[in-house]
């Protein structure tokens, strides 16, 4: 679970991002989220966009795609999800305590 001051800290590094995947009509399969899991092992922190026409909340996406892939939800802003998980060969990001 992240504290505020880390969830902070992960907004602020996740502001320069562009969003890398897309959920649309389709809404989120297992696919997707398995692309996620690879994209967050890679990066740890990632940006992904709901499209207008997505007939489920953005923040019912935002929680499946968080559990779905383990990962903790940082933000939802907009039609933006941003997502942290701490990769496990290639630890990049130094949170804060």
């Amino acid at each position: 679970m992240l504290t505020g001051k880390q969830k902070r800290f992960l907004r602020a590094k996740a502001h320069h991002l562009k969003p890398i995947f897309q959920v649309g009509k389709g809404g989120v399969n297992e696919n997707m989220i398995k692309q996620i899991v690879d994209a967050l092992e890679a990066r740890e922190l990632i940006k992904v966009s709901v499209l207008q026409n997505c007939e489920e909340d953005r923040h019912v996406v935002a929680d499946q795609l968080a559990q779905g892939a383990g990962a903790e939800l940082v933000q939802v802003i907009g039609n933006t999800i941003v997502l942290y998980k701490e990769s496990k060969e290639n630890k990049q990001i130094v949170l804060p305590r």
